[in-house]
Order: structure tokens, then sequence, then C-alpha cells
């Protein structure tokens, strides 16, 4: 990897390291001395899959790849549950058996908007504190809900004698998974937990693609639309400054302002201009 190289890698990460693991591997091995190094989407030790490692510039646009919705093959064991919702916490059997004809008709109701409250695992913050340090001090409280927007929750496969389900899953960003699982275990009223999770897909990014090549910035956002600018457009954007939207059907979101295949800026639309909210200095 040359100095000075910014873009996105696409990384297979396997069970066992956290994400941010992965990151600080990359920094000693992957990346020039010095170079920055960040992460759009966090697993979980337990998980496997897709991981977006941002690389040198790319670090300053990590919002906008965090908001890509993202896609998950789960495995879900019936009959038990997890106080963590994963294979990691402790687990209590016993719980009824299920047919997959039950799980199947369990889902629409996870299907669409969902109001999700996170596992008291979470990292999120409650009064600037995150969750999980709360709950290993055993603190009483009521973790906050979130609403969420699951497309697809589908039964891929059931095995009725292991009581084991293989479901796929496209969420938006923020979505838990594990919380869908247990959730799922509660409607069918036998229980479950998410023996396994693997994440297939962030946005236009797809775990088959996963490799050493680093995806330049401009392409790795070619998921928004793309406005070139003119020589004197450009010295207008180094410096912060709006310029005029092209014609076009979408009057909000973020556009990518480029420059002979370049990305200059990324920009929102906000009163009737283009308005930078992230520059690359020349």
């Amino acid at each position: 990897m040359a100095d000075g190289a910014s873009g996105v890698l696409l990384v297979a990460k396997p069970a066992g390291p956290t994400s941010h693991d992965v990151v600080a591997q990359i920094r000693r091995e992957g990346v020039p001395r010095g170079a920055k190094v960040g992460h759009a989407g966090t697993l979980d030790p337990f998980a496997t899959g897709l991981l977006l490692i941002l690389v040198g510039r790319a670090t300053r646009f990590q919002r906008f790849f965090m908001g890509l919705p993202k896609a998950y093959r789960a495995c879900a064991r019936f009959g038990a549950r997890s106080d963590t919702g994963d294979p990691t916490g402790s687990i209590e059997r016993g719980g009824t058996r299920v047919e997959g004809v039950t799980v199947r008709a369990a889902l629409p109701a996870l299907t669409g908007e969902v109001e999700q409250r996170p596992p008291l695992t979470s990292a999120i913050k409650v009064g600037g504190e995150r969750l999980y340090r709360k709950a290993r001090r055993g603190e009483s409280f009521e973790p906050p809900t979130r609403k969420v927007r699951v497309t697809r929750f589908e039964l891929v496969d059931f095995d009725a004698k292991a009581q084991t389900a293989k479901l796929d899953i496209e969420c938006s960003s923020g979505t838990y998974v594990r919380r869908l699982v247990s959730d799922l275990g509660e409607l069918t009223g036998a229980g479950a937990y998410c023996e396994a999770l693997e994440r297939t897909a962030i946005g236009p990014f797809e775990l088959g693609a996963a490799g050493e090549r680093l995806v330049p910035l401009n392409e790795a956002l070619a998921f928004m639309p793309e406005q070139v600018l003119t020589r004197a457009e450009e010295r207008l954007v180094r410096t912060g400054r709006p310029v005029e939207p092209e014609p076009c059907e979408g009057e909000e979101g973020h556009v990518r302002l480029t420059i002979d295949g370049e990305l200059v800026a990324v920009a929102e639309r906000r009163e009737g201009l283009l308005r930078p909210v992230v520059v690359i200095p020349e």
C-alpha cells in the first residue's frame, strides 16, 4: 500500500477478535506507519463477516458508511435463552420445542419498522456511560428503545431435530440482530438465542469481495449521487463554500463532488445549494 493511500478495505472478520483488534492488526501490519485507520460498524467478537476498514482520509467520511443498511445470515437455536442473546452469555435451556411453520409465521411481526430495546451488553451510552458497564455493576435501569427497520427476515432452513434455524436478515443500521433472534424465540414460545452470526453485506459492499484491495475513496462512496465540478466550483468547494446543484429529482441527501474522477468533498443539499460537509484539502 502506497504512502498517503486512502480508501476502504473489505475485511472478512473471523470469530474471536473484536473489531478494534482487527483495526489494530491492520494498523500494525497493513498500512504505512502513522496512517489513520478506523472501522465503520462494529461486529461482536463471536460474529464473523464483513468489516469495512477505513484508511487515511477515508476515516473522515466514517459517518456515511456507518449509516448504510446491513445484511446478515444468522443461526438461531430454539429451546434455550442467553442473557446476552449469543453463545458468550449464560445459557438457560429447557424451552419448548418448535416447528418451522411456527417460526415462519412469527417473522412478519418482526419485519418493517420495529421498536427494539438493546441488549444489556450493548455499547450504546445511557447517561453518558456505556450500557454494558452499568450492567456489569448490577445497576437496575431501563434501557432506552430505538426504532429500526427490518426489510427482510426470512427463514432459509429449519432443522427440527437440532432446533436450529438459518435466517437471512436485511435491516437498517443500528439494528440488534441478537435482539431480533431472541424476540423471535419469545414470539414462538420456545425461546431462542443467536448461536452464530455472519454479516454478508454493508450497503453495496459484499462479503464475497473481501480481500487486500484498497477501494479508492471516490469509488467507495459511489452509492451517493455525483456532481462533477468545474475548476471555478472546485476552488469554492475547497474553501468550504457552497455551489449550485444540477437539476435532479432528489432534494435531500448527500452528493459526491468530484473533478477528473477524484473526490473533492461530500456535500448536503440545503437551502437550494450544495453545502460541503467534509472537504478533502489539496
